[in-house]
């Protein structure tokens, strides 16, 4: 009997179970089948555990393929969510990675945008067969990859190491990292012996590396960061040391003395050499540039070939919140010249706080306390910058009566103290905060002043007393004054709609008792003669009687 293979074709491979039932049902060892998969499948398993690493601008794909089958090629696509061009879902050939033998692949040249969203998948390939694709890696570039190793050049100058950091992306057209000054650098050094102690340190693009032994020599690698991100670390470098050259004229223990807002430097020449000084300035925002700054030191004014050992640099402080270096250089008699370490200035924190200036008023029982903050009222930085508030200590300058010191805390310039007794001398003293940077002044020069004595006070009128017709809301200035001011029934309510408000300004007036019933009397008189005017509204009189005297204090 001859057998016959039938063909078929499925859409999916069968089981092995199934291969094994078809078997059994035919009675034979082997199925009388021929299994043709449909075109585009087959038995090559997919990549897996799909990873992209990424340092600086350059990308490589990485995948893990576990399958046995040889002649195995690998191919992958991927899609850019930033292209206007294509849809989200149109898939291209990743550039770098088709046909490849071994198990990544570089696709660098295919990223140009790094803050879009991509999609990468992968698929083994052998020849017409194709394995399902991958899982799918989605990546933004910027947040997956890594600072590169910066490049480092060492010099040795006079027993210190001047170190040069290039960018971490070196001679790239297309960088992943644009703001060059945000880069900081982190140095780690130790002398190449065996029992070495490593130390750490941060340093600019361009720097110098002082305190180190002579004719020794120290190994170092350097790493760039950016914000909270740490880069990779160079490959180590090692330089040897050169003798100290030690100038005694050289400027030595600068130090700033800052007050006010006035900036002063300070230097000694413990050896008093016949020394010409130049003082010279850096900004500090060309530190952080990977440039080499030593041509953009200035001379301060007025500062220049000086033979005294101080330098008032008040006229270069410019930005407020800018950082300077200040550094001198010595020219000796026989034309050698020496630089001085550079010290660093940080205006606002740099600077300090003299004493504010107060001044002191009487009126009845209260007692008034005038502030002019530290700098006076024409330093407009420093009460813009500092945002000042002030502690007022007082108390009664009695030798019988030891009473304790109080405190007044407030953030204007004026203050009212209140609950005094009277025929009593008070003492003030002030000094001024800057919460923001912790910073104090000294206390102001006390000064002291009596209250008035215990006896029944002279009645004053304001200097200023406002009269208000109906329907009239009174000046911001003035609103709640006292509760007495605007007590009286014919003042308008704020839900009233505003209307016109007359001024009647006086000038300040003494009177006593007897002189205000005078007044009153008078006035009366007056108003039952009908010698008043109103020509608008009739009720505006009284509002202005009752005003009058509720001003009277």
């Amino acid at each position: 009997m001859m057998q016959t293979t039938e063909i078929i074709c499925l859409d999916q491979f069968l089981p092995s179970q199934m291969v094994q039932a078809i078997q059994l049902h035919h009675g034979l060892e082997k199925a009388p089948y021929t299994y043709i998969p449909k075109r585009g499948q087959t038995d090559l398993k997919s990549p897996q555990d799909i990873q992209v690493y990424a340092v600086n601008t350059n990308f490589t794909l990485r995948w893990n393929y576990t399958g046995n089958d040889t002649d195995v090629t690998f191919s992958a696509e991927y899609q850019w969510f930033g292209d206007p061009q294509t849809s989200e879902t149109e898939w291209k050939e990743l550039p770098g990675c088709q046909n490849v033998t071994d198990t990544e692949c570089d696709f660098s040249s295919a990223i140009t945008e790094y803050n879009d969203r991509h999609l990468v998948r992968v698929r083994a390939e052998r020849k017409e067969d194709k394995s399902p694709w991958s899982s799918v890696f989605e990546m933004i570039p910027y947040f997956i990859a890594q600072i590169g190793p910066p490049e480092v050049h060492l010099q040795s100058i006079n027993g210190a190491i001047k170190i040069q950091v290039s960018h971490a992306e070196p001679n790239q057209v297309q960088k992943m990292w644009v703001t060059l000054s945000s880069f900081k650098y982190n140095l780690v050094i130790w002398e190449n012996s065996s029992d070495a102690e490593v130390r750490s340190q941060n340093i600019f693009p361009v720097d110098t590396i002082s305190d180190l032994a002579p004719e020794t020599t120290y190994c170092l690698k350097v790493q760039a960061t950016l914000f909270f991100q740490e880069g990779l670390f160079s490959p180590i470098h090692c330089v040897k040391t050169t003798r100290k050259v030690n100038y005694l004229f050289c400027p030595a223990n600068l130090k700033v003395f800052a007050l006010n807002m006035q900036f002063h430097l300070h230097w000694n020449n413990p050896y008093k050499q016949h020394v010409n000084y130049t003082v010279q300035y850096l900004l500090g925002f060309f530190k952080t540039l990977p440039d080499d700054h030593s041509v953009k030191w200035l001379s301060v004014p007025r500062c220049e070939n000086i033979t005294n050992t101080k330098c008032n640099f008040t006229s270069i402080i410019t930005v407020i919140s800018a950082f300077y270096y200040l550094r001198v250089q010595a020219m000796s008699e026989y034309n050698k010249s020496c630089l001085s370490k550079e010290v660093k200035i940080d205006p606002l924190s740099t600077n300090e706080f003299g004493p504010p200036r107060i001044r002191l008023d009487i009126s009845d029982v209260l007692l008034h306390v005038q502030i002019s903050p530290p700098g006076g009222e024409e330093n407009k930085v420093m009460r813009v910058h500092y945002y000042f508030s002030y502690r007022i200590v007082y108390w009664k300058n009695s030798s019988d009566n030891e009473e304790e010191k109080r405190v007044k805390e407030i953030k204007q310039t004026i203050a009212t103290i209140s609950d005094l007794t009277p025929s009593t001398q008070y003492c003030v003293k002030v000094k001024a905060l800057s919460e923001a940077y912790n910073k104090t002044s000294p206390f102001s020069n006390e000064e002291c002043i009596k209250t008035s004595p215990d006896k029944m006070l002279p009645l004053i009128i304001l200097a200023t007393f406002y009269v208000f017709f109906p329907s009239c809301t009174p000046p911001l200035n003035i609103e709640g004054f006292g509760e007495q001011l605007f007590g009286s029934p014919y003042l308008p309510t704020v839900e009233e709609p505003i209307e016109s408000c007359y001024v009647i300004e006086s000038i300040i007036e003494e009177v006593n008792q007897n002189d205000f019933k005078d007044y009153k009397h008078s006035k009366q008189s007056s108003r039952d003669s009908g010698n008043y005017s109103n020509d608008d509204d009739t009720s505006g009189s009284k509002g202005s009687e009752g005003m009058l005297e509720k001003e009277i204090i």
